[in-house]
């Protein structure tokens, strides 16, 4: 497996470089953005490492770029920037995981093997989900609404994928907070509610049937009334 990791601080660089060297992958370094951007084009990462605060190029905008090209590259935000508003600023540029500094390397192993697993049981093969007047191509990632096309962010999708396919089940915040991120945010935040306000404004406004629901007290379901 071949990672790539941009990061321009030297422990962090050393500490992942390290431990992943000796779980088996293959690690490359760019150590700043526009390095990163050019290393990421120009090869196949098996998953992708991003700093946010980065020369040349922020984290932030540099996912967005590799997502655009390279949307089944799975990538984690490794970054000091903790807040709420953060994490949900680097899953809206198509970040799949954020770990915040200092970690724990395990920690982090976890999550890369969560996402290659995610990952690796993609399939070309289209597969549709209906309910009512929306659909969901499981294969191209794109969403429908009364066949109006609908623009989701990565993190957006992947909510409504996994609301999807288990419609008409309540969810609660942790379910969707361990499927939908694969992690474990403190319980306190209302990053789940913040995703799910955005959905609702895209996949149900202006719409005369609501498709996502709050079950209060317990979590959210996307059901046909």
């Amino acid at each position: 497996m071949n990672l790539l990791l941009v990061e321009d601080e030297p422990s962090v660089v050393s500490v992942v470089s390290r431990g992943l060297t000796e779980e088996g992958f293959t690690v490359s370094i760019a150590p700043d953005g526009l390095i990163g951007k050019q290393m990421a084009s120009e090869h196949d990462f098996d998953l992708i490492i991003l700093d946010i605060m980065l020369p040349g190029i922020n984290g932030l905008e540099l996912c967005k770029i590799i997502k655009t090209h390279k949307p089944q590259t799975p990538i984690i935000m490794l970054t000091a920037l903790g807040t709420t508003e953060n994490v949900v600023n680097g899953l809206d540029n198509g970040a799949d995981d954020y770990l915040i500094k200092p970690f724990k390397f395990a920690e982090l192993f976890a999550r890369i093997r969560m996402l290659l697993r995610r990952y690796s049981g993609l399939t070309t093969q289209d597969q549709i989900i209906t309910i009512a007047d929306l659909q969901i191509n499981l294969s191209a990632k794109t969403v429908k609404r009364s066949q109006q096309e609908i623009v989701l962010t990565a993190t957006e999708y992947r909510l409504l994928e996994y609301l999807a396919k288990n419609k008409s089940k309540i969810l609660s915040r942790i379910d969707i907070l361990e499927n939908v991120w694969d992690i474990d945010f403190n319980l306190g935040t209302n990053v789940v509610d913040v995703y799910v306000n955005y959905l609702r404004k895209k996949i149900d406004k202006n719409a005369s049937q609501k498709l996502i629901h709050t079950a209060v007290g317990l979590g959210y379901v996307l059901k046909e009334k």
